[in-house]
């Protein structure tokens, strides 16, 4: 995986064989990048990272400037790497390692982009739960938006909120707001 803009664009860097991911296309992440630097000052905004995996889209977030990065996931090998990254690039990301329905049941604070990449295995009422404690509890921002990456294999539209799906190779963004 590598870093694509900002201060670190083009720095490889590489996860543990071991970490049970998949992580974001560089293709794919690209696309949506361009999609969001339109949107937002990334120097002012607070990012949600669910299921952060490697860290890759975190990191993203972090070498274009972001000052406030919190990165949700299960696996202890996965949040020990995104805080060995964070350190090396003094990134500012804050790791939380727990399950992320059960982080969203406490959840507080206000971001400005929930970005959440679960397992493509996911059933349809696993997603409706992260969309509704994320919309019940408000965390999103007044301009706010949530990104779900998800299989081509799933439809979201169909859900609360839904503006627009934008779909890569067998990746799908799906936006809510």
């Amino acid at each position: 995986m590598r870093i694509i803009s900002g201060t670190y664009k083009g720095r490889r860097l590489t996860a543990p064989k071991n970490l049970p991911v998949r992580p974001t296309t560089d293709f794919a992440k690209e696309a949506l990048f361009n999609i969001l630097r339109v949107r937002y000052a990334f120097e002012e905004i607070a990012v949600l990272d669910l299921f952060s995996g490697t860290g890759n889209i975190s990191f993203e977030f972090a070498s274009r400037g972001v000052p406030n990065i919190t990165s949700v996931d299960v696996h202890l090998g996965c949040i020990q790497y995104i805080n060995k990254v964070s350190e090396e690039f003094d990134f500012p990301i804050h790791t939380i390692k727990t399950d992320v329905f059960k982080y969203l049941e406490k959840a507080a604070g206000k971001f400005d982009v929930i970005f959440a990449d679960p397992p493509y295995d996911f059933d349809i009422s696993q997603f409706s739960i992260i969309l509704k404690n994320i919309f019940e509890k408000k965390l999103l921002g007044e301009d706010g938006i949530l990104i779900i990456e998800h299989s081509k294999m799933n439809d979201l539209s169909k859900n609360e909120h839904f503006t627009e799906a934008r779909k890569y190779g067998g990746n799908v963004f799906s936006f809510f707001n």
